[in-house]
């Protein structure tokens, strides 16, 4: 059973979450506050995690920081009441996969996480990608969801795994900064061009050779990118 981790602090909030998560027959658990729930992130294993991003003792942007360099990729969901940019640049920026804005419909929460859930989950009836395939230093599984080099296990968010498998999938050929926003995420940003940009870093540092002068994935400059192996 797919198991669902519920961080907030608003009791009602929490409890209502739960009761209609259980309905749509998720296994679920519950935390009131940003130290229980970083604790149960770190001891469980959860398909996902849904996050308020204002808790007491830690906030949801630092456990899901302190989740990441942990090495834990579970997918996260913010749970925000604000709607700055910078907020939202912020919580892509530590590891979230998505955030939803308070006050926000069931509806439009339960289809988040089934598109999350879709990617996430693996499904051997319905995917027929490769194995493992051979990205500059690494090895990749994008099955499970695994990465090594060396034979030593590379860390990386799922969000991560999901870009690159975009790009192997369209290997060679240049993509769009909007279109790898729109295909892995899903949902509309105004923010799409520094968050890809930014995630982009990220796996240069563990693909490339020479993150500085990368050659695996190049900028193609006003576009996008291109992975080139």
């Amino acid at each position: 059973m797919t198991r669902i981790l519920i961080v907030e602090d608003e009791a009602s909030m929490l409890q209502g979450l739960k009761d209609n998560l259980e309905f749509e027959g998720y296994e679920v658990d519950t935390a009131a506050d940003g130290k229980t729930g970083l604790d149960k992130i770190i001891s469980n294993q959860f398909n996902l995690v849904l996050l308020d991003v204002m808790l007491p003792h830690i906030s949801g942007f630092d456990i899901c920081k302190q989740a990441r360099k942990d090495g834990i990729s579970t997918p996260i969901i913010l749970l925000t009441a604000k709607g700055e940019e910078i907020d939202k640049v912020l919580g892509l920026e530590l590891g979230a996969d998505d955030y939803i804005t308070k006050p926000f419909s069931l509806r439009e929460l339960l289809a988040r996480i089934k598109a999350i859930l879709r990617r996430s989950i693996p499904d051997s009836g319905t995917q027929n990608l490769t194995d493992e395939v051979i990205i500059g230093k690494l090895k990749i599984d994008f099955k499970n969801y695994e990465a090594t080099t060396g034979g030593n296990e590379v860390k990386m968010t799922s969000k991560e795994f999901d870009i690159l498998r975009y790009l192997y999938n369209n290997v060679n050929k240049t993509v769009h900064r909007d279109d790898i926003m729109s295909s892995v995420w899903e949902i509309d940003y105004d923010v799409t061009t520094r968050t890809v940009d930014n995630f982009i870093l990220k796996l240069r540092q563990k693909i490339e050779m020479d993150p500085n002068h990368p050659k695996i994935i190049q900028t193609i400059h006003g576009i996008g990118y291109r992975l080139v192996i």
